[in-house]
C-alpha cells in the first residue's frame, strides 16, 4: 500500500511540475521548434529534474526540439558527483551526456563571454570563479555541437532569491532572467524551472529516488546567498503569498526576459 501511496504522490508531483513546466514554456517563450538545447547538469536535484523534463518533453512533436547534457568537473572544488549515475540517467532518457574536466586561475577570466563591472569586483571569489568557469565550457561546447540554447536549472526559489540579495547587496531589483539572449554569442541562456518551487523538486527527487551528489561543495553554505534563503523563509512565515507578489512584481517590471 505505501508504494501505491508513493506512486499516487509520484504521479501528481510530475503533473504540477510539468505543467508549470509546460507554463514557463510558453509564458516566457523559452522553446521554438528546432532549437538544439544543451543542459547544464550538475548532479544536483534540479538539474536532473530539468533534464527529465525536457527529454519527455522533446519526445512530443510540438514544439521540436534537441537536447544534450554537460556535466563539468572542477579540479579545484572538492565536491564530487557519480558520473557513472549521470550517463546510466541520460541513457534512460536517450539523451547523449558530454563530460568535461576543467580547473581556473584566480587571476585570469576569459573575455570570451560578457563581464560586467560587477563581476570584475567578485572574479577572485571561488563560486564565481566556478560558476564562470562551468559557464565558459557550455558556451564553448554549445557552440560546437551548434546548440542555440543553454537550459540551466535555475527554480523558482533561486531567481526570488537572487532578487532580494540584488536589492540587500546591489541597490537595484532584478534576478535571473528566464530567457536571456545572449548579445555577443548566437546563444539564449534558458531557465525552465523558474515557475517551480523548491520543495516540490525536493519531494520529487525523493519520492523517484534521485542520487545525491556524494560529496557537496565545501563553499556551498558559505556565501550571502545562504543567509538570504533564512530571510527569505522568514517573510514566507509572516505572509505565505509572498512567493506570488515578488514574481508578479518581477514580471510587472519586465526583469525575467532580457533580450
Amino acid at each position: 500500500m505505501e508504494k501505491l501511496n508513493d506512486d499516487k504522490e509520484s504521479r501528481r508531483l510530475w503533473h504540477r511540475l510539468n505543467e508549470r513546466f509546460v507554463k514557463a514554456m510558453a509564458t516566457y517563450h523559452l522553446i521554438e521548434d528546432d532549437d538544439h538545447i544543451l543542459v547544464g547538469l550538475s548532479g544536483g536535484k534540479d538539474s536532473l529534474l530539468l533534464l527529465e523534463l525536457l527529454s519527455r518533453r522533446s519526445q512530443i512533436s510540438h514544439p521540436r526540439f534537441k537536447v544534450e547534457a554537460l556535466h563539468v568537473r572542477m579540479e579545484n572544488i572538492h565536491y564530487e558527483t557519480d558520473t557513472s549515475y549521470l550517463q546510466q540517467f541520460c541513457d534512460t532518457l536517450g539523451v547523449t551526456l558530454h563530460v568535461k574536466t576543467t580547473s581556473f586561475d584566480t587571476h585570469v577570466i576569459s573575455s570570451e563571454v560578457e563581464m560586467t563591472a560587477k563581476d570584475k569586483r567578485r572574479q577572485k571569489q571561488p563560486c564565481f570563479l566556478c560558476s564562470w568557469n562551468r559557464r565558459k565550457q557550455m558556451f564553448n561546447l554549445a557552440q560546437e555541437l551548434g546548440c542555440n540554447k543553454i537550459a540551466l536549472g535555475h527554480h523558482q526559489d533561486d531567481l526570488l532569491h537572487t532578487a532580494l540579495m540584488n536589492l540587500t547587496f546591489q541597490g537595484r531589483f532584478d534576478t535571473m532572467p528566464a530567457l536571456l539572449k545572449m548579445r555577443k554569442m548566437p546563444l539564449s541562456i534558458i531557465r525552465p524551472l523558474c515557475m517551480i518551487e523548491e520543495n516540490d523538486i525536493k519531494n520529487y527527487a525523493a519520492l523517484k529516488g534521485y542520487q545525491k551528489q556524494q560529496k557537496l561543495c565545501p563553499y556551498e553554505t558559505n556565501s550571502h546567498r545562504a543567509n538570504i534563503k533564512e530571510i527569505y523563509n522568514a517573510i514566507e512565515r509572516m505572509n505565505p503569498e509572498a512567493r506570488y507578489s515578488m514574481w508578479n512584481a518581477l514580471n510587472a517590471d519586465n526583469k525575467l526576459i532580457e533580450e
